[in-house]
């Protein structure tokens, strides 16, 4: 079914502005967008033959100013609810973190409380094994049910199938993280709420806040932090166009409201190549761009 046929149907909308779904608030607009409820709207949309990318929270993702010559599928629906098994917890891909780490809280179940702390989606924490506050969504996945579109099949994977090691999986841009399924451990809801507030407590103090960001910008190399690298190549501070280094916290990059995605992209390479000709050390970004972005000067 093509996308024309979808729109008519009112599954899908042509020309959707991004930028406000986005932690950045900027970048351009979605030739097409679906809000995709059930399993078979996402069929549907993502067999159109249309390339498309995955929204979640926007929290780790840059949109091109010239925006996305494609279709951009965020989950709602069935994929929003968490359900309580027993000891596991079940949640869709589209249930953002903070909410799950509170709903285990208020079922008096611990162990994903430093999720938090992170504004992302279970989708994208599966894909990318978030991690935080000494622990990582590995240690805590039972398994997690993914969609192939190019397949057209489910499979239900365990961390060591997904390929689960430091912010990385063995997913594609083309995969969708449908549920995934985690172990829990008994803890008070009282106790469970005073471990949220001391993680949001910490984070407020040590990253900049009321600012636009994507949170951590490079994943950090093995037995070292990319913000310390950062710092230490001198480059808190450093600005081009509307994008700078946080000073508080240097693998953060904040914009001012005139700023732009390319920005984001130009000064990312800008201290790519810094640190490289300074440490020998090549930072792996940890933020997503999505579209056409030219070349840094």
């Amino acid at each position: 079914m093509s996308l024309h046929d979808l729109e008519k149907r009112g599954i899908v909308k042509r020309d959707h502005p991004l930028a406000g779904m986005t932690t950045y608030k900027f970048g351009g607009r979605a030739d097409w967008y679906a809000e995709v409820e059930t399993l078979n709207d996402l069929v549907e949309v993502t067999g159109a033959g249309v390339p498309f990318a995955t929204l979640g929270r926007g929290s780790n993702m840059v949109v091109a100013d010239g925006g996305y010559r494609g279709v951009v599928v965020k989950l709602a629906g069935e994929f929003s609810e968490v359900t309580f098994d027993g000891d596991e917890v079940v949640a869709g891909g589209a249930v953002s973190l903070p909410r799950l780490a509170r709903a285990c809280a208020a079922a008096d179940r611990g162990g994903l409380e430093w999720y938090v702390g992170i504004p992302g989606s279970v989708g994208g924490a599966i894909v990318m094994n978030a991690g935080g506050h000494g622990s990582d969504t590995a240690a805590w996945l039972i398994h997690a049910r993914v969609f192939d579109p190019h397949t057209g099949r489910i499979r239900t994977e365990t961390p060591e199938q997904l390929g689960l090691r430091y912010r990385h999986s063995e997913l594609t841009s083309t995969h969708v993280v449908l549920d995934a399924r985690f172990r829990t451990i008994a803890r008070s809801r009282h106790e469970g709420e005073a471990i949220m507030r001391e993680i949001t407590a910490w984070r407020k103090e040590h990253q900049p806040g009321g600012t636009f960001n994507a949170g951590s910008v490079f994943k950090n190399p093995p037995g070292d932090a990319a913000g310390r690298i950062i710092d230490a190549a001198g480059l808190k501070g450093l600005r081009v166009g509307g994008v700078s280094v946080s000073e508080r916290h240097a693998n953060f990059f904040v914009a001012d409201e005139d700023a732009c995605a390319q920005d984001v992209f130009d000064l990312v390479q800008t201290v790519q190549r810094a640190v490289v000709e300074s440490t020998g050390i090549t930072l792996e970004p940890e933020i997503r761009f999505v579209g056409d972005f030219g070349a840094s000067t």
